[in-house]
């Protein structure tokens, strides 16, 4: 009888959690096949980053292929905004030991990641009204911004960028976005 009850348990607990750990790996699945055909369609994507980014993010467990390139997009925005930030903060800490060709590039880096800001902003909005296209550019915009500062610091023979791995994030990022758009549009996954 005792053994009939904790079957009873044990089992009544499972019909219980399946729920739960269905949509769990159903999140982990989508998640990580969504990542594998954008890494497999984009070389700007990589496997392991995009899987381990989306993961993090809050609710993409739950989320669908819209919800997760509306994710990927507003990791790229807190990505913009916390480069934009660490620049500023480079440039205040700094301003008296800053070789100035390096200051001058930070500058660059600050104007065109701010910039950037507003555009990522309104790629968020223009991908809810399903306008991809318009999506597109502004976040292409972002990447041509992260590209073109990291290219600022290698004018100059010897000069190395205290931003290449954040501008490598926001890139990747950004490639995320787009791959995760033309999954949505091309409706393979």
């Amino acid at each position: 009888m005792k053994m009939s009850s904790s079957f009873h348990s044990c089992f009544s607990l499972s019909l219980f959690l399946f729920p739960f750990i269905f949509f769990s790996v159903n999140g982990q699945n989508i998640i990580y096949d969504t990542c594998k055909t954008s890494s497999q369609q984009d070389p700007n994507v990589n496997l392991q980053f995009c899987t381990t980014s989306l993961q993090a993010a809050p609710a993409s467990h739950c989320a669908d292929l819209k919800g997760l390139g509306m994710m990927s997009i507003r990791l790229t925005r807190y990505n913009l905004t916390d480069t934009r930030c660490y620049i500023k903060q480079l440039l205040k800490k700094n301003t008296k030991k800053l070789d100035p060709y390096i200051k001058s590039c930070l500058d660059d880096c600050f104007e065109l990641y701010s910039d950037a800001i507003p555009g990522i902003k309104q790629a968020m909005k223009s991908y809810n009204s399903k306008r991809y296209f318009d999506a597109n550019v502004q976040i292409s915009s972002v990447m041509d911004a992260t590209t073109t500062c990291e290219d600022g610091f290698k004018q100059k023979k010897g000069v190395v960028s205290p931003l290449t791995k954040k501008n490598d994030m926001t890139f990747q990022l950004s490639a995320m976005s787009l791959s995760i758009m033309n999954i949505l549009q091309s409706g393979s996954n």
